[in-house]
């Protein structure tokens, strides 16, 4: 059975040009395409698709607005498709933070949109459609439990979901956290805007990592993308850093979460926690694992606060949990009476 989508753009030529990169996918009908907001209200009541591609920038209702109406009223899983501005990066950004459950960007940094995207499209979509949204996600109230042996480094991975997740999360982090490591699994393009975004919601300080930085605490540091994997090292008897390394794919992924835990794991070891949030696949299972062995905290987000499972779930069944949390408790568990409201 095919993958029924809806197209919602502004501009015909970007609707043709989505419709065309879709049709070539055996598994993937456009059922329709809309031009705005109203018209796209409309053909969801009528076609009740499988997906939404959505164009940020419309006129009349914007993107956003109608996010947040679809999210509210009638969740789905919705594809944001942005131009690759900064203006862009930062709504989409935003998108993510409302629910959305991936970005595609439209061109290039370049703003120039390439002939084919080697199937990139049709990927998102295909991994959407097996997300099943929930109308109100189900989260206990925060519960406060006395705190294990000290935490030097946090290293958080996260997926689809994972930058709203983040939001939650991060916003109840006290000033002075230990120095944190994040892979959020995302265009490059966007890594910029998230980080923005997600400093502006945490008592901390959340920017993109760069190479050789040396952890304070009271920092975040979020993986910036592209070709390069997000590491922690030595830096002197006492210190650590942050290192950007290229390499290839791991557990699909480039930044990889495994190959953030791993290095956590050897480096920090029993003075480290692991924290595994909402996402497809199973990237970071093995890496939780192996901090987990060198005795590391190490927590996964439960199923009913999860947008995806995979991750957590592939987590649990390896045996790398120490702990599974509803997202709105993973602060509470982490800092006790520390906790602080953003």
């Amino acid at each position: 059975m095919s993958i029924r989508v809806l197209v919602v753009d502004d501009s015909a030529l970007m609707r043709r040009l989505l419709q065309a990169r879709l049709a070539r996918e055996k598994d993937i009908e456009v059922v329709a395409a809309a031009s705005d907001a109203n018209e796209a209200r409309q053909l969801i009541k009528t076609l009740d698709p499988d997906v939404v591609t959505l164009d940020i920038e419309m006129p009349g209702m914007d993107g956003l607005t109608f996010l947040q109406k679809i999210m509210e009223l009638r969740p789905m899983p919705v594809i944001i498709v942005s131009g690759s501005t900064q203006e862009g990066a930062v709504a989409t950004a935003r998108a993510l933070q409302l629910g959305a459950v991936s970005c595609y960007a439209k061109g290039n940094r370049y703003g120039e949109m390439p002939d084919d995207d080697n199937g990139k499209l049709a990927s998102l979509v295909r991994e959407a459609a097996s997300i099943k949204m929930k109308p109100v996600r189900t989260v206990r109230p925060p519960v406060t439990i006395p705190k294990g042996g000290k935490t030097n480094l946090i290293a958080i991975g996260s997926s689809t979901g994972g930058v709203e997740a983040l939001h939650t999360l991060l916003s109840s982090f006290p000033r002075d956290c230990p120095p944190t490591l994040i892979v959020q699994h995302v265009n490059a393009t966007f890594a910029g805007a998230i980080a923005q975004s997600l400093d502006s919601a945490c008592p901390a300080k959340v920017a993109l990592a760069q190479s050789d930085i040396v952890l304070e605490p009271g920092h975040v540091y979020l993986a910036p993308g592209g070709d390069r994997h997000l590491l922690a090292a030595p830096s002197g008897p006492t210190r650590f850093r942050s290192v950007l390394r290229a390499g290839k794919p791991v557990s699909g992924h480039q930044p990889s979460v495994d190959m953030l835990f791993e290095s956590v794991s050897a480096t920090y070891g029993n003075r480290a926690t692991g924290i595994l949030l909402t996402g497809m696949g199973q990237d970071g299972a093995a890496g939780l694992h192996k901090m987990r062995k060198a005795g590391a905290r190490t927590i996964a987000q439960d199923e009913a606060s999860c947008v995806v499972f995979g991750m957590p779930r592939a987590a649990i069944e390896l045996g790398a949990a120490g702990e599974v949390c509803a997202l709105n408790n993973i602060a509470a568990q982490l800092f006790g009476d520390q906790l602080v409201a953003s």
